[in-house]
């Protein structure tokens, strides 16, 4: 494995050390991925929610903001 480095300020670092306890910073990071990843999917679903079974495919992407 190819190791980087990410410059974060000091502040971000020891709330991030707060959290780490003795797993690696993949592991980390690997998780606050998949937390963000499964919060941006839950929201998206709530909002596909809202969305009433009967409205037209072209109504749906408008209100979604989607371009055609």
């Amino acid at each position: 494995m190819v190791a980087t480095t990410i410059p974060v300020s000091i502040e971000t670092k020891r709330e991030l050390e707060a959290v780490k306890g003795d797993r690696t910073w993949d592991e980390v990071i690997r998780e606050l991925l998949h937390v963000y990843r499964r919060e941006k999917a839950r929201k998206a679903l709530m909002e596909l929610r809202k969305i009433p079974l009967d409205m037209e495919y072209r109504e749906v992407r408008l209100k979604l903001g989607l371009r055609e």
